[in-house]
C-alpha cells in the first residue's frame, strides 16, 4: 500500500491534485466529461504556474547569489526550497499515517460543525509531516509530533473558515478556500496590520495594483514594474548592462504571465465548486461547504508578485546584516520569492499593496532566524534518511518555511518536558493571536 501511495505522490501536485479533483467531481455527481476537463485544466494551471515560477526564480536566484558573494559574507545554510524539504518529510518512517490523521480530523470537524471546509489538498499533507519531524527532533517524542500535526490540521481548517469570505471578495472564485499552512501566518500579521491603522498618513493609503496603475500611469503596469524591480535586483548582483536588461525582461515577462495562468484556476475550479456546493447543501442543510485548496488559485493577484519581488533586495540585505550580528546563516535562494509571507499579508490587508510590503519587511527577519535555527535539524534528517547528499560543513534549510513563528513555538512549546518555558509561553501567545485574528476578520467580513 505504501508503495502505491508513494508512487502517486511521486507524480507531483500537477498530476496528484487533478486526480483528486476528478474523483471528487464524480462523487459530487458531475458528468464525467466535465469532471475530467476540470481536472486536466487544474493540472495545466498548476503546471503553467510552476513553469512561470521556475522561469522567474532562474532569473532572480543567480543575482541573489552574486550579491551575497560580493559582500564577502559566508552563509553556510543553503535555502533549497520546498521540494527537497518534502522529500525529507516523506522519508520519515511515520509519514503515511498523516493521511488518515488529516482526513479524520477534517471529517470529524465537518460533522460537528466546527468547520465548513472540505480540504482536498492532500498533496500538502507533507507540511504536517515536516512540522512533525521538527517536533520529533526537538522533543524526542513521536506522539508529540502527531499532536503538533493535529494542531496544524485544525488551524489550517479554521484559518480557511476565517479567510474564505475575504478571499472570495478578492478573487471572485466561488466555493473555495485556502487551506495552505502559510495562511496561518495571518494570525501574526493581523494585529500588526491593525496597529498600522493608527499610523498617521499610512492609515489613509489603500492602494492595490489596479489603483497603482491609475496613480502612477505606465509605472504601475505589471510589465514596467517587473522590468524596473528586476533591473534593480540584477544591479544588486553586480551584473553588466546586457545581463541586467535580460534579467529585467525575464521578471517583467513573469509578472505579465502570472495573471494569465491564474485564469485557468477559475476555469477549472468553478464547475467543481458548484457541484460540490449543490451536493453538500443536500447533506448539510443550512450550511455553505467549500473546498480547501492550495494557494496558487490566488496567484492571479498582481499585488502578490509586486510585493514579493520588491522584498527580494531587502531579504538579501537582512540576510547580510543579521549574519553580521550572528542571527542568520541562510542565503535565501529557492524561497527568495517569498509568497509564504505575502499571501497571508494579502488576506489581512485585503490587497493593500503598501501594507503587504510593510508586513513582509517586518516578518522577513523571523523567516531568516527560524530557517537558520532549523538548518542543523533539517540537515541531520536529510543525512539520516539519505534523501539528499549534504557536503561536509554545509547545511540545508528552507527560508520560506511557512509560518515560521508558529512552527518554532509549536516545536519548542511542546518541549516543555525538557523545560522549554519560552516556547510554551510563545505557543500560548500564538493561540491568543489566533483568537484575535478570528475576531478581526469577522469584523472585516461585515464590511463586505
Amino acid at each position: 500500500m505504501s508503495v502505491v501511495i508513494n508512487y502517486i505522490l511521486g507524480l507531483g501536485a500537477a498530476i496528484f491534485l487533478p486526480i483528486i479533483m476528478i474523483v471528487l467531481g464524480l462523487c459530487m455527481k458531475m458528468k464525467p466529461k466535465r469532471a475530467i476537463i476540470a481536472g486536466i485544466t487544474l493540472g495545466i494551471a498548476f503546471t503553467g504556474m510552476n513553469v512561470v515560477l521556475g522561469f522567474m526564480f532562474n532569473a532572480i536566484s543567480p543575482a541573489a547569489t552574486a550579491f551575497v558573494h560580493h559582500t564577502g559574507i559566508q552563509l553556510n545554510s543553503i535555502d533549497v526550497g520546498w521540494a527537497p524539504m518534502s522529500a525529507i518529510a516523506w522519508a520519515w518512517p511515520y509519514a503515511l499515517l498523516m493521511f488518515p490523521l488529516q482526513i479524520g480530523i477534517n471529517l470529524l470537524m465537518l460533522g460537528l460543525g466546527l468547520t465548513d471546509c472540505l480540504n482536498v489538498d492532500l498533496w500538502n499533507v507533507w507540511g504536517k509531516i515536516f512540522t512533525a519531524t521538527m517536533v520529533a527532533a526537538i522533543t524526542g517524542s513521536i506522539p508529540l509530533a502527531f499532536v503538533a500535526a493535529a494542531i496544524q490540521v485544525v488551524l489550517e481548517l479554521k484559518s480557511a473558515d476565517i479567510s474564505q469570505k475575504q478571499l472570495y471578495a478578492i478573487t471572485k472564485i466561488p466555493g473555495v478556500a485556502c487551506t495552505h499552512y502559510m495562511c496561518i501566518e495571518a494570525a501574526i500579521l493581523a494585529p500588526i496590520n491593525r496597529l498600522l491603522d493608527f499610523v498617521p498618513g499610512l492609515n489613509k493609503i489603500n492602494i492595490n495594483a489596479e489603483q497603482l496603475k491609475d496613480k502612477i500611469g505606465v509605472f504601475g503596469e505589471n510589465s514596467v514594474m517587473g522590468f524596473i524591480v528586476g533591473a534593480i535586483i540584477a544591479m544588486f548582483g553586480g551584473y553588466n548592462v546586457k545581463d541586467t536588461l535580460n534579467t529585467a525582461m525575464q521578471v517583467a515577462t513573469a509578472l505579465v504571465l502570472f495573471p494569465m495562468v491564474a485564469k485557468l484556476f477559475m476555469q477549472a475550479l468553478a464547475p467543481i465548486a458548484d457541484a460540490t456546493g449543490t451536493f453538500m447543501k443536500k447533506r448539510f442543510k443550512g450550511r455553505e461547504i467549500y473546498i480547501g485548496l492550495d494557494w496558487p488559485f490566488l496567484a492571479g493577484q498582481s499585488e502578490i508578485w509586486v510585493a514579493a519581488i520588491i522584498l527580494v533586495p531587502f531579504e538579501l540585505l537582512f540576510a547580510v546584516l543579521m549574519s553580521k550580528a550572528g542571527m542568520n546563516s541562510v542565503i535565501p535562494l529557492a524561497g527568495i520569492i517569498n509568497v509564504c509571507v505575502i499571501v497571508p499579508a494579502l488576506i489581512v490587508t485585503g490587497g493593500n499593496l503598501i501594507r503587504m510590503i510593510l508586513l513582509g519587511l517586518i516578518a522577513t527577519p523571523f523567516y531568516l532566524a527560524v530557517s537558520s535555527s532549523f538548518a542543523p535539524i533539517v540537515t541531520q534528517l536529510a543525512k539520516s534518511v539519505g534523501s539528499i547528499k549534504v557536503p561536509s560543513g554545509q547545511y540545508l534549510t528552507y527560508f520560506g518555511v511557512e509560518c515560521p513563528e508558529f512552527r518554532w513555538v509549536l516545536a519548542h512549546g511542546l518541549n516543555i518536558i525538557h523545560g522549554d518555558v519560552v516556547g510554551l509561553v510563545g505557543l500560548i501567545g500564538f493561540f491568543g493571536l489566533f483568537v484575535y485574528y478570528a475576531k478581526y476578520m469577522k469584523k472585516r467580513d461585515l464590511s463586505l
